[in-house]
């Protein structure tokens, strides 16, 4: 933040909504997308509801130029994905495109044939096929959910169209898992889902947001906006050189990535943040890739994009990543984010750890590594100097050649927060049930995500036996103290923890061990088994 005048040229802030390119200055840099929309853009068919990311009212799709063709949520040049407005500020949307509801009725307008021929006075086009859809399944009731849910399935929509192909019902649950709705439920809203494109194909036309795009070339944004007598910056770095110049410039400035927790201390705390480093432009920070003998992941990279990496090496982590909050989130949300940010009940450090996962620091020119566990020394502290920002993430790829498990336990099935998540992994002596190696990393168990070194010591050189397993619960209580609170009780987060190591022993024992489908609990989910009852699978 600064005392600058008010004269000081301001750089707007501009993206593509409603057709056309808009240019937007004097907002202050937290201004919300929702906000903006609503009462700025008059465009208020996006909703507010819990204003947190969570209830998905609010959900909208972020457009742009798509790097790689083929990459997930590619559609014909534009990467299309769902993310909160609530929890998104203004600036963020520099260079890219904006869709929401309101854009459904233009794409039929210019497709769809009028119910009423001109020259009536008043032409009816007809619904979105998504809308449409939602119409002939009864999925609206109260309709206050509704745009939320017909944005996600636009998306879903566009993804599947452009790759001719059709989701499960199953995928259609995972896309809508951050939408919640308080009174229609959700088999007709899943039904509508697969009717959707049983109609008449409506198609995003990309040509004129790409051209719009390709025009705006962002070059970075360097935004400011008055709060009362000072001025507070936005900035927005192109290249990690810059990034890092940046923040040994500014070291108490507040950096932004997905916005997915820093959203929250604007929209519930109430926090002032001054100035914002926004680091969701660094092309280098979103970086996922097998570099020699690691996965390097950028800590820049969303959640998705980070899990869908490991869960390609790692197929036993599909499920943690599956529930990790929600689509909108995790598009948004970050793995270094989530790392930095240090919150005992974080998902992503427990998994990390478990498989030896370093941390890369940067500071200027210096870099440097440490392993994840020796980040963390307190309650939200961490090894970072004023300066410093994590760079990257970097994971052994021998370490995924272990037995690899990961557990998350909560209230809710789908978007909740974790009474307690488990990471695991374990390595057996060549042709014996000796423990060579293992790693059991708990997050909601103590201060911060830790190992629980005294459970592992007594694994480790022991036969992997219902015994040892039984010598290693009671060893747990000597690493964590637990605390209770709104989401569990100490005693059952205790207790939880010894049989999560129970369960891993079940599914990795050298005998009669438990498949994967026969511990997952998407095995299971009552649509699923009834497909597989009707098909004789």
């Amino acid at each position: 933040m600064s005392t600058e005048s008010s004269s000081t040229p301001i750089q707007p802030i501009r993206f593509f909504h409603r057709g056309k390119i808009v240019d937007v200055s004097g907002v202050h840099p937290t201004r919300s997308v929702l906000d903006w929309l609503r009462e700025d853009a008059r465009c208020t068919g996006t909703k507010e509801g819990c204003n947190e990311g969570d209830c998905g009212a609010c959900t909208v799709v972020i457009g742009e130029l798509a790097t790689d063709a083929h990459a997930p949520g590619a559609v014909d040049g534009l990467q299309l994905q769902t993310v909160n407005a609530c929890i998104q500020f203004l600036p963020t949307l520099h260079g890219k495109a904006l869709f929401t509801v309101e854009d459904l009725k233009g794409q039929c307008a210019s497709q769809c044939k009028p119910k009423t021929e001109p020259p009536a006075k008043h032409a009816v086009h007809p619904l979105h096929p998504v809308q449409q859809a939602m119409v002939d399944c009864h999925g609206s009731q109260c309709g206050f959910c509704t745009p939320g849910f017909v944005m996600s399935l636009w998306a879903t929509y566009e993804h599947h169209q452009a790759e001719g192909t059709q989701p499960t019902r199953q995928q259609l649950a995972d896309d809508l898992s951050g939408n919640l709705c308080r009174c229609t439920g959700y088999r007709p809203i899943l039904d509508a889902g697969q009717r959707m494109f049983d109609l008449p194909a409506v198609r995003l036309d990309t040509a004129p947001v790409v051209a719009a795009l390709t025009a705006l070339k962002n070059d970075g944004l360097d935004y400011a906006a008055p709060l009362g007598a000072r001025i507070d910056h936005f900035h927005a770095p192109k290249t990690i050189a810059q990034l890092a110049a940046l923040r040994v410039q500014k070291p108490g400035a507040q950096l932004l990535a997905g916005s997915t927790d820093v959203g929250l201390w604007v929209n519930k705390q109430f926090r002032d943040l001054g100035d914002i480093i926004y680091v969701g432009d660094v092309a280098e920070m979103k970086t996922v890739e097998e570099r020699a003998d690691e996965l390097y992941i950028g800590a820049g990279a969303s959640l998705e994009a980070a899990f869908g990496a490991l869960v390609e090496r790692v197929p036993s982590l599909a499920d943690v990543w599956l529930r990790f909050a929600s689509p909108p989130i995790r598009h948004a949300g970050t793995m270094g984010g989530n790392v930095a940010n240090g919150s005992p009940i974080g998902d992503s450090p427990p998994v990390l750890m478990s498989l030896d996962a370093q941390i890369e620091l940067r500071r200027g020119d210096t870099v440097r590594r440490m392993p994840l566990p020796e980040f963390y020394l307190d309650y939200m502290k961490n090894q970072l100097q004023p300066g410093e920002f994590v760079q990257g993430l970097a994971v052994p790829l021998d370490a995924m050649r272990r037995q690899v498990r990961a557990y998350k336990i909560s209230k809710r099935f789908d978007c909740d927060i974790s009474a307690l998540c488990a990471g695991f992994a374990i390595e057996l002596e060549e042709g014996g049930d000796t423990v060579k190696a293992v790693r059991l990393a708990f997050g909601g168990m103590a201060a911060t995500v830790k190992r629980a070194a005294h459970a592992e010591a007594a694994l480790v050189g022991k036969p992997w036996t219902q015994a040892s397993v039984a010598t290693a619960k009671l060893a747990l209580a000597q690493d964590f103290k637990p605390l209770s609170d709104m989401r569990a009780s100490a005693d059952y987060r205790l207790q939880v923890a010894q049989n999560l190591i129970q369960r891993l022993w079940l599914e990795t024992r050298t005998q009669d061990a438990l498949s994967l489908e026969e511990t997952s609990v998407w095995s299971v989910m009552p649509h699923v088994v009834a497909k597989v009852a009707a098909e004789g699978l």
